[in-house]
Order: structure tokens, then sequence, then C-alpha cells
């Protein structure tokens, strides 16, 4: 099995993730996700695994949002468009 990807966060980072994580107008989805990163990137540098049983959801989440992270910093935390035409909703 392949070694999950090491997560290390600059001071700067570390402080926007923490922020989020902490902001009452945050999206569910997206403190969701920074939780995952903040968790990866401790000192025990947990395995997918580990995360998935802590946070109860699938280890290819955490791989997924691990590896965007990775890629893309803080900016691969946020949603990749989506095909088709924009939600529209009715007053």
């Amino acid at each position: 099995m392949a070694r999950a990807i090491t997560i290390f966060l600059a001071e700067d980072e570390a402080q926007e993730l923490h922020r989020i994580r902490n902001a009452a107008t945050s999206a569910q989805s997206k403190v969701f996700r920074t939780r995952i990163i903040l968790r990866c990137a401790a000192p025990d540098d947990p395995t997918n695994w580990q995360v998935a049983l802590e946070f109860a959801c699938d280890p290819d989440t955490v791989s997924k949002w691990r590896r965007r992270f990775a890629e893309r910093r803080l900016d691969g935390l946020e949603d990749l468009p989506r095909s088709g035409a924009p939600k529209t909703f009715s007053p």
C-alpha cells in the first residue's frame, strides 16, 4: 500500500485553516475539509485510514482532500466547477 502524502503547514496556512474551522460563516463542507487537513498535518502523521475512522468518512475522501491540498494548498479546499447550468432559486 502506498504511503499517504505528508502534509506540512506553513504558519500562515495553519492560521488560515484554524480561522476557517472556527468561523461561524464558513460552509460546513469547507470546515470538514479543513478539519481533515489539520488532522493530516498533525505531528503523529496519521494514515488516511486513521483520519477516516476519526471523522467517520471514507478513506478515499481523506486521500482526495490530502492530495488536493498538497497540490493546490488552500485553493485546493474549494469546490471544483461543476458541469451543467447553475442552480437557480425562486423567490
